[in-house]
């Protein structure tokens, strides 16, 4: 997806329908809070996301790639870091699974 993730959730909202004050309300949110989402000025909550992906029907693994890649852009882009931290990450993954295996829950 190529836009900010406040905007998907504007796209989502007009495609159904639903004003600032029925989504916010769907959502445990202000319509003013909910219109800074929208317009990049806040931070939509992770704690939200399973209640979003219920509202629209969608797929919480595929809200989770979209809200997580955003976040993880956007501090590459605001650090000034080279994408290949995300190779970086990605093997720290995959570590931090072998961990979880061997010692039942990984602790951080």
């Amino acid at each position: 997806m190529k836009q900010y993730f406040g905007e998907y959730i504007r796209n989502l909202r007009t495609k159904k329908g639903l004003t600032l004050t029925q989504l916010g309300a769907k959502l445990d949110l202000d319509s003013a809070n909910l219109s800074k989402i929208e317009n990049g000025k806040r931070e939509f909550d992770e704690k939200r996301l399973e209640l979003l992906a219920s509202v629209f029907c969608l797929d919480i693994e595929n809200l989770k790639t979209e809200f997580f890649s955003e976040l993880f852009a956007k501090k590459i882009y605001e650090t000034n870091c080279s994408t290949e931290v995300l190779n970086v990450a990605e093997e720290k993954v995959k570590y931090y699974r072998e961990q979880n295996v061997k010692q039942g829950k990984l602790k951080l």
